[in-house]
């Protein structure tokens, strides 16, 4: 999860449906770290809930979560059914502004948008206090280790010339496949 990106999630698991309903009754944000075979990561998200999508007869639950801020976890507590964290919320590095780099981030991320959701990023509502390369990275079909990288850099710049080249990469994939479905499209066959 990044800042600023929205999420939906089903609880099921017993622990994490005490956890949301620690965290309703409260008020409380939740944190989000990547689990894979190689471990759990230490950089993570805080997540608030948006609001309670469904509840269901057994409590499991759909809610709408989004993230909020970048955070290292310091230590691990096995404690209670879910797992709590000794976090810090480190600082972000100032970003340089760069009027000419931020116009071609921005040409280059609209032109992705259009061909991966037929919308422009203009009609994209931005969210105020939230870096512009999370509300960028929340939008594009990243992997989860491309999302978790945005996470754990501090600097703003950095990310945004990261984004930068993702969306270098992905423009001519994107293309082609523009291409190739208007030709598919023309001969009555389908894409398989």
């Amino acid at each position: 999860m990044l800042p600023g990106m929205s999420l939906p999630l089903h609880i099921f698991e017993p622990r994490y449906k005490l956890m949301v309903g620690v965290c309703l009754a409260e008020n409380l944000e939740f944190g989000m770290i990547l689990a894979s075979d190689k471990g759990i990561t230490t950089v993570g998200c805080t997540a608030a809930i948006i609001r309670k999508l469904k509840e269901y007869p057994d409590g499991r639950m759909d809610i709408l979560a989004e993230g909020r801020t970048a955070f290292n976890m310091l230590e691990l507590f096995n404690e209670k059914e879910y797992h709590e964290a000794v976090v810090e919320y480190p600082p972000e590095s100032d970003a340089i502004q760069d009027a000419a780099r931020e116009k071609l981030l921005n040409e280059a991320f609209d032109q992705c948008l259009a061909m991966l959701l037929g919308q422009s990023w203009a009609g994209i509502h931005k969210q105020a206090g939230t870096p512009l390369s999370y509300q960028m990275g929340a939008q594009l079909p990243l992997s989860l280790e491309q999302k978790q990288g945005l996470l754990e850099m501090r600097d703003e710049g950095g990310r945004r010339d990261l984004l930068l080249r993702w969306i270098n990469e992905l423009l001519p994939q994107l293309a082609h496949r523009q291409r190739t479905r208007k030709a598919v499209g023309g001969n009555g066959h389908a894409l398989n």
